[in-house]
């Protein structure tokens, strides 16, 4: 009895600080940290990068990333192609932790079917009502363990992803709408009968105008549903951007600071 109290006490001085949601301070280097997410037969992996100097009794901002369809598998490390060296570089200026997910090959960001027509003509229906797909809702989960730790800052959840992972953004605003301090989805779309779940958070929207992949009118519509249903959007259109729409993205010389700039007001209380 007294051997397996001590092998236990063992354990329990091995398992690394992360595992109960904090970092160890000799992992905190300014670098994408390997990390999984398990439900049942369903696994998420992630990365995640910590301020540099991190601090547990500060606050920082926390963003998620969602990549795009090439970026899919199960290695951990394609979806870092684009954007985290944007955050990296910036991380002095802007310290936040900042997590890149990873969406397996069989499964999408929003959930939604597309026909394959090819091209511009590509059609992309969402079904909105039905529950977020497996990686999308283990995405929820490690996100909304994170609001729950003392050194993020649960007003300043930002999101942005690209392509499929635009489409993920708009999925990610509307079922944490009451979370998320601000969305900027770049080259995707979303279903525009969720506008009205989506007006509290303030989007900036991004697409190429010669787009051969993903319409541009998705981009579009979105914008102007979200307006229209009383929210705030803003769309910049990349005249001379095909799908890559991503680099003059990345490139606006605000794209950090506008996203930084936001945090989400808190919910007046009841008083009577």
């Amino acid at each position: 009895m007294r051997q397996s109290i001590l092998f236990m006490l063992f354990l329990l001085c091995h398992i690394p600080i992360w595992v109960f949601g904090q970092p160890s301070s000799e992992e905190v280097d300014g670098e994408y940290l390997h990390r999984l997410e398990v439900a049942g037969e369903d696994t998420l992996h992630y990365r995640i990068m910590y301020p540099h100097d991190f601090d547990t009794s500060e606050q920082y901002p926390l963003v998620v990333f969602f990549h795009g369809m090439g970026e899919r598998g199960s290695h951990n490390d394609r979806q870092l192609t684009h954007g985290s060296k944007l955050f990296r570089d910036s991380l002095h200026r802007y310290p936040a932790i900042v997590i890149f997910p990873q969406c397996p090959e069989t499964d999408y960001w929003a959930n939604l079917y597309r026909p394959d027509k090819g091209g511009a003509d590509r059609t992309f229906d969402f079904f909105y009502s039905d529950a977020p797909n497996p990686s999308m809702s283990l995405t929820i989960k490690v996100v909304e363990d994170l609001l729950q730790q003392s050194y993020v800052d649960n007003l300043r959840l930002y999101a942005s992803g690209l392509s499929m992972g635009g489409m993920g953004t708009f999925e990610f605003a509307y079922r944490l709408e009451d979370k998320l301090a601000c969305a900027m989805p770049i080259c995707g779309g979303g279903p525009p009968d969720k506008a009205a779940d989506m007006i509290d958070v303030p989007f900036w929207i991004f697409h190429g105008a010669k787009d051969d992949v993903v319409n541009k009118q998705y981009s579009i519509d979105m914008y102007h549903a979200i307006q229209q249903g009383g929210g705030t959007a803003k769309l910049t259109m990349f005249p001379d951007a095909n799908h890559n729409s991503w680099d003059p993205a990345f490139a606006e010389p605000e794209f950090l600071s506008w996203m930084f700039s936001n945090k989400r007001e808190l919910e007046a209380k009841n008083l009577d």
